[in-house]
């Protein structure tokens, strides 16, 4: 037996990620991918670049010594090799470029800016063959702080994909015009036949945190009944009381509405009566890509 260690480090809009796989390789067995640590740090670069259109010194600081933190950890615990990506926040910032080389000369760590067809890529090279059948269609919805993916699978293939500046960050900050709604709707309309039968997969730490609230066990879906009441539920109360009363963290508690509004206008567009939420993305992406290069 064979333990490597795999490392991917998401840059978002709404928050920084490490995480740390270990991949073991067995001779005539399949190869499996286990987390070993999840790192996440509440660096919310989206108000900065969606708003001010530059990352400020003050998140700048703040990714440097997040980056330097993750260094460290990735040295802890004999890292093999790593991939570093950040998404809309800094594709669309200004300094973005500089922000990258500022990180690089003072943690060591190479971040590479990627597009939302890269992003949408990456997340679609995850293992979600397990839950893809060729009987119906499959919406893989990714919610992101600045954007968010959108994959159909057809016949259990990768059918079309694509990546729409909707993200919980923008939503907050009322940066999502209804024409981006309805674009959305438009594409999951023309791309999917109506009246198929279609069921959502849903990534993101949002989603998680939902089925996580909804008491179901690992691979049991949340309906889109249950997360519409939810929903309601959640908009009804005030910011400080999702967090005293339900226990959310501050960078959790107002994202998790938007979020829950693009899962529902994905459902409500598709059809789909059933989400999936098997918690993997961007990160579990890129360790598989690692690997395979």
């Amino acid at each position: 037996m064979v333990i490597r260690k795999f490392a991917a480090i998401d840059i978002g809009s709404n928050a920084v990620r490490l995480l740390i796989n270990n991949v073991i390789e067995q001779e005539d067995k399949p190869t499996v991918f286990k987390k070993s640590e999840l790192v996440r740090v509440p660096v919310r670069l989206g108000e900065d670049s969606f708003l001010r259109g530059h990352i400020s010194e003050k998140n700048l600081e703040r990714l440097v010594m997040t980056m330097q933190s993750f260094e460290l950890l990735m040295q802890v615990y004999s890292v093999e090799k790593y991939m570093a990506c950040a998404t809309s926040a800094l594709r669309e910032a200004k300094n973005g470029q500089e922000v990258v080389e500022a990180i690089q000369k003072k943690s060591g760590i190479k971040i590479d800016i990627i597009d939302g067809k890269q992003e949408a890529a990456i997340i679609a090279s995850t293992d979600l063959k397990d839950l893809i059948k060729k009987d119906r269609y499959f919406l893989y919805v990714d919610v992101g702080g600045g954007s968010t993916e959108f994959t159909i699978f057809a016949k259990g293939q990768l059918y079309m994909s694509r990546s729409f500046k909707v993200g919980t960050v923008r939503i907050l900050n009322k940066l999502v015009d209804d024409s981006v709604w309805d674009e959305i709707e438009e594409w999951i309309t023309t791309y999917i036949e109506p009246d198929s039968r279609v069921e959502i997969i849903g990534s993101g730490g949002n989603i998680n945190k939902l089925h996580k609230m909804s008491g179901r066990k690992t691979g049991q879906p949340l309906s889109y009944i249950w997360l519409n009441a939810q929903y309601h539920f959640l908009n009804s109360m005030a910011y400080e009381d999702r967090i005293s009363e339900l226990g959310l963290n501050q960078d959790r508690a107002d994202v998790i509405i938007p979020a829950s509004r693009i899962f529902l206008n994905a459902a409500k567009w598709s059809g789909a009566k059933k989400i999936h939420v098997p918690k993997i993305g961007l990160a579990d992406g890129m360790i598989k890509t690692l690997y395979s290069l």
